[in-house]
């Protein structure tokens, strides 16, 4: 389509000027006539100046003869004059501005040496008026004058209208070639069209696509080369996921019965007994971090979510009884709009649950925490809103990495960096986004933003 705009475009500019070099090719063809019509009617006066006993009445029988023997082309004239007045000319019939008594023709009639020019005409039909004019003598005085008019009207009428036509067939076999090269180009590079839209649907969770190997050249190589890609970084993600998710399981186990005998040891005293709380604790960290680890290699994969429908309004208020013992915070609710969505109930009370651990962790005692929900024509916003201390500009994209953490919390967070990830899987798995507005000092908000009815895988 770029193309055939910048065809156009050149068209567009080109055609202008093509004309006018085309106009004034045709006028220059026009004066070469003119005086080649010249040329001729000297070399035959010369021949009749040369015989003996020229008169006035000579003259006139010469006009005759001359104008007799002469068919002129289209819209040309051949005009005299004698002794001041119109005489005779071939066609008889004039355009009405070189008739007898026109201006043009008295101003020709008194010409004394030879002249040339081009007069403008009102009249469409007409046109410009070229001319030569030459003077004829008698015995050494000006008895007459000869004029060769022609008018540029109809000459450039039949040159515009050959120019149109050659511009439309022209315009014809453009588009034709280029239509014809549309079909043949899109065939040539439909498998590379089909290469891209493979490209673009791979992702973490989904590497099953694959192209079709069709004939063979560079094009059936290039395929090739791309599937063999998929198959490897499909065999890479996988032994990733899979070394991941039998290492949480095989973690699972020690950590459990390492677990279970530490409750089974009696303490002899209080010191011992604090050592087995912090022990106790830390295996409960390590089990967590084990829990979120699996539960994010789950979300890559198509049977993440169970999806049910869910009332919003009730919905969130359940989440907001269960976030308020997470501390002592000043906490609303806010819910606006009533309606229903498709979603995992468990999987988005541990992301609504994950963020208010979260704000709990960046505000004080008697900071405001809010849990909302807005509902829209064809989406849900949910958001947990503080008046903490925020987060940089420059935490804000990196702490919905694995891993990542946020500087300054007002205390240490018992997690592993994965809340937000996990926060960000849920809400992508539902087909949504996540968005934060941060300022330091001012707190923060994360909105989760979800379609009512999550796409279909």
């Amino acid at each position: 389509m770029v193309y055939l705009l910048l065809l156009l475009l050149l068209s567009g500019i080109a055609t202008p000027i093509f004309l006018l070099l085309f106009l004034a090719s045709v006028d220059n063809r026009v004066r070469e006539d003119l005086a080649e019509e010249m040329e001729s009617f000297q070399d035959t006066y010369a021949l009749w100046e040369q015989q003996p006993g020229q008169s006035v009445g000579e003259l006139k029988q010469f006009v005759g003869d001359f104008l007799a023997r002469r068919v002129p082309e289209d819209d040309n004239y051949l005009i005299f004059t004698i002794e001041g007045e119109y005489y005779q000319a071939n066609p008889r019939v004039l355009p009405d501005v070189i008739q007898p008594g026109s201006t043009l023709m008295n101003y020709w009639a008194n010409l004394t040496a030879p002249a040339q020019g081009e007069r403008s005409s009102s009249d469409p039909e007409i046109g410009n008026i070229l001319y030569l004019a030459q003077p004829l003598e008698v015995d050494g005085e000006v008895q007459g004058v000869f004029i060769s008019v022609h008018t540029t009207a109809g000459e450039r009428q039949e040159a515009l209208a050959g120019a149109t036509i050659f511009f439309q067939v022209a315009a014809g076999v453009v588009l034709g070639a280029f239509a014809l090269a549309w079909v043949v180009t899109g065939k040539l590079l439909a498998p590379v069209q089909k290469l891209a839209v493979t490209a673009r649907s791979v992702s973490e969770s989904d590497l099953t696509q694959r192209l079709p190997v069709k004939g063979t050249g560079e094009i059936a190589d290039l395929t090739h080369t791309f599937n063999e890609m998929l198959d490897r970084l499909q065999s890479a993600f996988m032994a990733q996921q899979n070394f991941i998710n039998d290492a949480g399981h095989e973690l699972r186990t020690p950590l459990t019965v390492i677990r279970g005998h530490l409750e089974l040891l009696d303490a002899e005293s209080e010191e011992q007994q604090e050592t087995l709380n912090l022990v106790i604790d830390e295996l409960d960290r390590m089990n967590r971090f084990v829990n979120d680890l699996i539960l994010l290699v789950r979300a890559e994969q198509p049977n993440f979510l169970q999806l049910e429908t869910i009332d919003i309004p009730s919905f969130i208020e359940e989440v907001f009884a269960k976030i308020q013992p997470l501390g002592d915070r000043n906490w609303r609710l806010t819910i606006r709009g009533t309606g229903q969505m498709r979603g995992d109930r468990q999987r988005l009370t541990g992301a609504l649950i994950n963020l208010a651990q979260n704000a709990v962790q960046h505000t004080r005692m008697g900071d405001l925490i809010e849990l909302g929900a807005s509902v829209r024509s064809t989406q849900v916003q949910l958001w947990i809103r503080d008046t903490g201390e925020g987060i940089a500009l420059s935490d804000q994209e990196r702490i919905f990495e694995r891993f990542a953490r946020a500087a300054h919390r007002y205390r240490r967070s018992d997690g592993a960096g994965l809340g937000l990830p996990i926060v960000r899987a849920v809400v992508e798995a539902h087909g949504g986004k996540v968005t934060l507005t941060s300022q330091v000092g001012v707190g923060s908000t994360f909105t989760l933003i979800l379609p009512l009815q999550p796409p279909e895988d």
